[in-house]
């Protein structure tokens, strides 16, 4: 549906603003028999910054999630949350430069 006034979403887009659950990623990071550097190395990332994300001190942006989600072979809606308008404003997501 055309909402007026908002742009059209690009095929496979999200619609909304979307923060991580990080323990629904370690949950089930655990149940899958990976450790956390071995989910890190194998997303590009650094432990450290996976830690945080897991324990809700950093956000993640769209690839990182989607890298996760493809490394635990879950949906990605399994392991985000839809954040507020108040919780986006000036939240890290992640992915900027520099980031990893």
């Amino acid at each position: 549906m055309r909402v007026p006034g908002l742009p059209t979403p690009n095929k496979g887009s999200t619609l909304g603003v979307v923060t991580p659950n990080g323990a629904a990623i370690r949950v089930i990071r655990e149940l899958r028999g990976l450790s956390l550097r071995r989910l890190a190395h194998l997303i590009g990332r650094d432990p450290g910054y996976l830690s945080h994300v897991e324990t809700g001190r950093q956000g993640a942006g769209d690839e990182t999630l989607r890298r996760i989600a493809g490394e635990l072979r879950i949906p990605l809606d399994a392991i985000t949350r839809e954040k507020t308008s108040d919780q986006h404003a000036g939240g890290d997501d992640g992915d900027a430069p520099g980031a990893r």
